[in-house]
C-alpha cells in the first residue's frame, strides 16, 4: 500500500541493527535540508484543526458511495499509509479518535504541493483542510484542498504488520508501540475509562477526591519493602509510600466523612506478570460504615467500570467466560483452606499442628511466623489459584491485619476482605480498627517483626495512633489494584500492557 519500499517495512532486526536505519534516516534528513531550502518550515508551532477525524467519522459516516458534501474540514494526525495512482494520490491519516481516508488530487492541490505530498513519508504528522466526500467504493475522505506538514518524522514506524515483536523494546519505546499496536491502544483506552468510571461512582456516593503525601515518615498501610529516599535540608530518612491509607483516615478523624484517593504508590518488591514497583491504588474511606458496605461498593465500582469501559460484564478468563455482574462469592479464609486440603485450620489452633500441615502441603514456615500467617501461606499456595470467579476472601487473622478490627464474632479473625478474579487479589478492604490502645498494640507487634528482621513489617506510627485518639468514627475502607482490573477487563495477562513505562532494566546504548 506504499508508493515505493520503506524502512518501515524491513524486519525489526535489521531496523535496531542499525543498517537500514541509519540509510533511512539519512535520506529523510536530506528531505528536511531540501524543504527547509525552499523555504518550508518542517515543524510548525501549530495547526488550527476544526474537526477530529472521530467527529468527521461521526458526522458524515454514513453518507453515500460517490458523494461530495459542502463541509469544509481541517484536521490533523499522522499519516499511516499512502500509495500514488497516477495525478491522485490516496493515504490514510490517523488521529487519536480514528482514521479516515486522504483524496489528493493534483489537478485540486497543484503541481508543487503535490510533489510535496508524494515526497511524505510514512510517520509524518500532517494538517490538512478539504472537503468531507465518499469514494466510488464509499470510503468517507477528506477531499484535500491544503495540506501543510506538521512534524517529520526522522526515523521510520515499526513493521505496520508485525509491530515492535520484541516485548522489551514494545515497553521501552512505548510511543511506537502505540503508533502500530491497536490492541495496546485499546488498552490504554480501557484503562482511561475505567478509572474515569470510578471517579464517577465514588462522586455519585458523596465521596471527595483528595491527594495526600507520597514521602512518609513511616512507610505503613501494608506490608511491603518500601524504597527509601534522604531529605537533604531536613536531613531525614523518609519513604515512598506503600499504600495510601494512614493519611486517609486521618482525613476521616477530621470529619471529611467519605474520601478516595487514586494514586502512584511504590514496593521495592519484585518484578513479575502481576507487580511493578510502582503501580496504581485506589482506596477510600467511608465512615458509619464497615466491612459489608465495603464489599457492596466493591462489586457496584467493578461491575460499572466494566460496562463504561468494555460495554459488557462478561470477561473471558484463560478461555472461561465469567460474568461479573452475577452475584459474587463470600468465603472465609479458613473455610477455602479446609476446602483445598480437607482439614480444618483456625488461628487457635496449636502453632506445633500447623507447622505440621504446612510442611505436609510443601509450606515452608520462618520461625517468626504465628498460626495467622500460616493460615494465610496455606491459602495461598492450595487454594488461591482456584479461584477465578469474582470470590470475597474474608475473615483473614488478626496477626495479618494489623489495621483490621476484629470480627465481631471471633475475636481471632478480622471483618477483613480480599477479592479474587482470575486467580489475581484486585482489592482488600476491611471495617477499619479505630480504637488506639488495640492499635499501638497491633504496631508494637509490627515492631517486634520488623525487629526481628521482617522488611515488609511496619513500625510504630505516633502520629497516627495520635489521631485515632482525637476519635475515628466506624469506617470501612477499601483498597484497589486499578492496574489489576484493568488488566482484567482489557483481557491482558501482564501489568506491563497496562502501565504505560513499567519499570525495566536500564537500557545499554
Amino acid at each position: 500500500m506504499t508508493d515505493e519500499p520503506d524502512a518501515s517495512l524491513e524486519p525489526e532486526s535489521d531496523l535496531l541493527s542499525g543498517s537500514g536505519l541509519a540509510a533511512e534516516k539519512a535520506k529523510r534528513l536530506a528531505k528536511l535540508d531540501t524543504l527547509r531550502a525552499g523555504g518550508e518550515e518542517p515543524y510548525p508551532y501549530r495547526f488550527d484543526r476544526s474537526h477530529t477525524l472521530g467527529e468527521v467519522r461521526a458526522a458524515h459516516g454514513s453518507i453515500e458511495a460517490g458523494t461530495e458534501t459542502d463541509a469544509h474540514v481541517a484536521v490533523a494526525g499522522r499519516m499511516m499509509l499512502k500509495r500514488e495512482q497516477g495525478k491522485l494520490i490516496f493515504a490514510t491519516l490517523r488521529d487519536r479518535t480514528d482514521e479516515i481516508q486522504l483524496f489528493i488530487s493534483k489537478a485540486v492541490v497543484g503541481d508543487d504541493a503535490f510533489g510535496l505530498v508524494a515526497d511524505l513519508d510514512l510517520g509524518d504528522w500532517v494538517g490538512v483542510e478539504g472537503i468531507v466526500m465518499a469514494t466510488r467504493k464509499g470510503e468517507l475522505s477528506v477531499k484535500v484542498q491544503r495540506l501543510r506538514l506538521l512534524s517529520k518524522a526522522i526515523r521510520p514506524m515499526p513493521d505496520k504488520w508485525k509491530g515492535l515483536t520484541d516485548t522489551d523494546t514494545r515497553y521501552r519505546q512505548r510511543y511506537a508501540d502505540l503508533i502500530v499496536n491497536e490492541e495496546a491502544r485499546r488498552a490504554f483506552q480501557v484503562r482511561h475509562e475505567v478509572i474515569a468510571s470510578f471517579r464517577r461512582t465514588l462522586h455519585g456516593h458523596g465521596y471527595i477526591e483528595v491527594e495526600t503525601p507520597m514521602l512518609h515518615v513511616e512507610a505503613g498501610g501494608a506490608h511491603a519493602r518500601p524504597f527509601v529516599t534522604h531529605h537533604n535540608t531536613l536531613d531525614m530518612t523518609l519513604y515512598l509510600r506503600i499504600a495510601l491509607e494512614l493519611h486517609l483516615k486521618r482525613l476521616i478523624v477530621g470529619g471529611m466523612e467519605r474520601v478516595f484517593e487514586i494514586g502512584r504508590v511504590f514496593r521495592n518488591e519484585g518484578i513479575s506478570t502481576r507487580h511493578n514497583p510502582e503501580f496504581t491504588m485506589m482506596e477510600s474511606y467511608q465512615a458509619f460504615a464497615d466491612c459489608s458496605d465495603v464489599i457492596a461498593l466493591t462489586e457496584e465500582l467493578i461491575v460499572t467500570a466494566a460496562r463504561d469501559a468494555i460495554g459488557t460484564t462478561i470477561v473471558t478468563i484463560d478461555g472461561e467466560e465469567v460474568d461479573l455482574a452475577e452475584p459474587w462469592r463470600q468465603a472465609r479464609m479458613i473455610d477455602l483452606v479446609e476446602e483445598a486440603i480437607g482439614v480444618a485450620v483456625h488461628p487457635s489452633q496449636p502453632l506445633d499442628q500447623l507447622r505440621s500441615l504446612a510442611a505436609e502441603h510443601g509450606v515452608t514456615c520462618a520461625p517468626r511466623w504465628g498460626t495467622g500467617k500460616i493460615i494465610e501461606e496455606l491459602f495461598e499456595a492450595t487454594a488461591e489459584h482456584k479461584l477465578v470467579q469474582p470470590t470475597f476472601v474474608t475473615g483473614h487473622p488478626v496477626e495479618i491485619s494489623p489495621l483490621a478490627r476484629a470480627d465481631r464474632n471471633d475475636a481471632y479473625l478480622t471483618e477483613r476482605f480480599e477479592l479474587f478474579v482470575g486467580r489475581r487479589e484486585l482489592a482488600n478492604g476491611y471495617s477499619e480498627l479505630n480504637d488506639p490502645v488495640e492499635q499501638r498494640l497491633r504496631f508494637e507487634d509490627e515492631q517486634l517483626a520488623k525487629d526481628a528482621g521482617d522488611d515488609e513489617a511496619t513500625g510504630v506510627d505516633e502520629d497516627y495512633i495520635r489521631a485515632l485518639e482525637y476519635g475515628l468514627p466506624p469506617t470501612g475502607g477499601l483498597g484497589v489494584g486499578m492496574d489489576r482490573v484493568i488488566m482484567l477487563l482489557s483481557g491482558v495477562h501482564s501489568i506491563k500492557e497496562v502501565i504505560l513505562f513499567p519499570t525495566l532494566r536500564p537500557e545499554v546504548f
